[in-house]
């Protein structure tokens, strides 16, 4: 898909007055906005040079030309609470997605986004994190033809990725796939898991709810509306939902995870989800309300209820038929050894 920015012209120039009203929090936030447009703008002045002959010194820089690409499959792992969300944004440059492709393109595995054949998985929101977003694109390959097959004498794409990546974005691994294969289109299925203490809640009625959203329904009533995306179809297919203990003694300190399993999810869909699960095992509902809010014509509209927090939930697992993942096991012990540093200057900081 073409990556064009639309730049959003302000409605009139900020007078200096216009400016001393506003708190220390706006202006800064103003003035980030102003350096992501900046910058997007400056990202369409560089795609449209690239798009004019180029002169003889830039072939030497890198001649793609001469290049082979493969299409392949790349699993990230992502914490997402420090990034605005995974897809790129018109007015922010802090997204996973645009990370990603500025290391793509600074690795010249690709030239540009919208030749690469691109296709994402799934589009977390601000603060949501995974351990198994897959991407599909085509990527320079060293491989003949003919030699395609002989995987080991491929370029290390996760260890070439990983040397130009934010330490809290890495890649774990790479599959070969043919050229027509999706990573949003050709995902069987999509598991998330929400990580949370267990506190006073009642874990038994929260599974007992919870049963309630297996299978074929519309989830009108558990999604914000994105009619602006053109998102006008609620039905889903939720194939498992479960709550298990990390802990074999039960307290108020035991961390539980709730894991849910679907064909494919809507906006915010499991975060309300979730949140009126915890109502539910707080006792302020019944665990009936997933059913009657799945009753569109008994109820046709959302009633008014908070969503969860965002920080817990990851996108964990994306199911795909016959893929081949590559893992290098140097690679896998560099990751491991970054995620323990990060986990010990996080709980000692």
């Amino acid at each position: 898909m073409d990556c064009v920015v639309k730049i959003k012209k302000p409605n009139k120039t900020s007078t200096v007055n216009d400016l001393e009203l506003l708190t220390k929090e706006q202006l800064i936030r103003k003035i980030q906005v102003l350096e992501a447009h900046n910058i997007q703008l400056q990202n369409i002045i560089n795609k449209s040079k690239s798009s004019q002959p180029s002169s003889k010194k830039e072939n030497k820089i890198y001649d793609f030309s001469k290049c082979r690409f493969r299409h392949i499959l790349l699993r990230i792992l992502y914490f997402g609470w420090n990034y605005q969300g995974f897809a790129v944004q018109e007015d922010t440059t802090n997204t996973i997605e645009h990370h990603l492709f500025e290391a793509l393109t600074k690795t010249c595995l690709i030239k540009d986004r919208s030749s690469s054949n691109y296709h994402r998985c799934g589009r977390t929101d601000k603060g949501v994190s995974s351990f198994g977003q897959v991407l599909s694109i085509d990527v320079r390959t060293k491989l003949s033809e003919s030699d395609q097959d002989d995987l080991e004498k491929e370029i290390n794409y996760c260890k070439v990725l990983n040397r130009v990546l934010p330490d809290d974005i890495r890649c774990v691994a790479w599959s070969p796939c043919n050229e027509g294969f999706s990573a949003r289109f050709d995902c069987r299925s999509r598991t998330y898991k929400y990580y949370f203490p267990r506190g006073k809640l009642n874990i038994d009625k929260m599974r007992e709810a919870g049963k309630f959203l297996i299978g074929t329904h519309d989830f009108r009533n558990f999604v914000k509306m994105d009619v602006g995306n053109g998102v006008v179809q609620f039905t889903r297919n939720i194939f498992n939902f479960e709550i298990k203990s990390y802990s074999d003694n039960d307290s108020e300190y035991s961390l539980y995870v709730a894991i849910i399993n679907a064909n494919a999810f809507l906006w915010h869909q499991i975060r309300y989800i979730i949140g009126l699960l915890f109502l539910i095992g707080a006792n302020k509902e019944d665990p009936t309300i997933i059913k009657e809010l799945l009753d569109i014509e008994k109820n046709p509209r959302k009633p008014d209820y908070s969503m969860s927090s965002e920080v817990p939930l990851t996108l964990f697992y994306c199911d795909y038929e016959n893929v081949n993942w590559q893992l290098d096991e140097d690679n896998m012990k560099c990751l491991i050894e970054k995620l323990q540093q990060m986990w010990t200057y996080s709980v000692t900081k």
